[in-house]
């Protein structure tokens, strides 16, 4: 298998996302579009920095040995899983501490304090496919989103905690919850409701457990 070989295994296998690593190597989508039609091969120069994305190492991707090959620090962070969030429409927002804890490689911060981070567990299966019920998230605190369509956690309702996609238009008084699952739903909010609505941040890492 080739070197994109190894990296798109591990984009499946890990639940991650192309965005995701083009944004963790702070490039343009398009280059990775590049990388696998073959017009370009400077993904040998981020190789040490996919290895970091993925938590393995620089061996795995280039020869794709069996293992993962996990790479070992001792330069990471534990973080307390403070609560759930629901993929779906119905869970309370409650930060309710069972004892679980990760563990998060220093540089997934990517220079952040931990204290401008939280975890918490998915519920349900709205977000199915690249959120499955059981994940855990790594949420950097931010009460704005960047943009419309960004996936992040919202409370609506006084005390419904979510993880959706939030579209918005600048200027008007609306926005809607959209899941990635086809089977559901997306919801409007608006008007009067929006004032019951409060953006808690957006997911940066998936923690994923693989079940053999």
């Amino acid at each position: 298998m080739s070197i994109l070989d190894n990296i798109q295994k591990l984009l499946n296998s890990q639940g991650k996302s192309q965005s995701e690593l083009t944004e963790y190597l702070n490039i343009k989508k398009s280059i990775y579009s590049d990388w696998k039609s073959g017009r370009l091969s400077s993904y040998n120069k981020y190789l040490p920095q996919i290895a970091e994305f993925f938590g393995v190492s620089v061996d795995y991707l280039v020869n794709g040995k069996d293992d993962f090959a996990p790479r070992i620090t001792s330069d990471y962070v534990t973080f307390p899983v403070i609560g759930e969030v629901g993929a779906g429409y119905s869970i309370p927002a409650v930060e309710d501490w069972s004892g679980d804890t990760v563990d998060i490689p220093l540089s997934y911060l990517k220079g952040r304090q931990k204290e401008e981070f939280f975890v918490l567990k998915v519920t349900g299966d709205s977000m199915y496919p690249k959120y499955q019920d059981g994940d855990k998230v790594l949420v950097l605190r931010q009460s704005t989103l960047n943009h419309s369509g960004q996936v992040g956690v919202i409370v609506y309702d006084g005390d419904i905690g979510t993880l959706k996609r939030i579209e918005y238009a600048v200027g008007e008084d609306w926005l809607r919850l959209v899941p990635i699952n086809p089977n559901y739903p997306p919801k409007k909010i608006k008007d009067a409701e929006l004032e019951q609505c409060t953006v808690l941040g957006i997911p940066k890492l998936l923690i994923r457990e693989i079940e053999e």
